[in-house]
């Protein structure tokens, strides 16, 4: 299950499922007026845009979108995506075209196939360039502006451990906290 982590600044507020997340910002925005929230996919490191308008079962049914996305990529089914599918160019060398006229279901469906089985079993330099970007995405956002900013993600990188860990040691508690969990894929 994907996990979300909400910023009050540099602390954390809340981190859990969407709903969890979505619920707690909610409350916290009641108790405190003048507050700036960033809301993060710890997945993606993206920040994310929540409508928290209305009861709490109106916030929790738009987060259907969210569920949606989480069970598309957790439970992948066969078949082709009724929606969104747009023409893309693909480039391959004349060989490749030859093997691929020669699979069952014809050159898109095998394209679709392996592009799925790898994405179901990346390789563990696929995992890390994945947490390194996603690490990157984050911090980009919210420590954009800390000292030491460019080196931290010099040594994410580098997959430099020591060197990473030194660059964020003055950062906020719970920044700082977040970021080595998120960053744990990479070292």
């Amino acid at each position: 299950m994907f996990n979300y982590t909400v910023f009050a600044g540099f602390k954390i507020i809340s981190q859990g499922n969407i709903e969890e997340v979505a619920i707690a910002t909610k409350k916290y925005l009641k108790k405190e007026d003048d507050v700036r929230l960033l809301i993060f996919s710890d997945l993606s490191g993206k920040q994310m845009d929540l409508d928290l308008s209305g009861a709490d079962k109106d916030v929790i049914d738009r987060l259907s979108v969210y569920k949606a996305a989480e069970a598309s990529v957790s439970v992948s089914g066969p078949g082709r995506p009724k929606i969104g599918v747009k023409p893309r160019e693909v480039s391959l060398l004349p060989l490749h075209w030859e093997w691929l006229s020669t699979q069952s279901g014809g050159a898109s469906a095998t394209i679709r196939r392996l592009v799925d089985e790898k994405m179901k079993a990346p390789t563990p330099k696929d995992k890390i360039k994945q947490t390194q970007e996603s690490v990157y995405t984050f911090l980009n956002s919210i420590a954009g502006d800390l000292t030491n900013f460019e080196d931290a993600i010099r040594f994410l990188y580098r997959q430099d451990e020591a060197k990473f860990k030194d660059a964020i040691a003055d950062w906020p508690k719970d920044l700082k906290k977040h970021t080595l969990t998120l960053s744990r894929g990479v070292f």
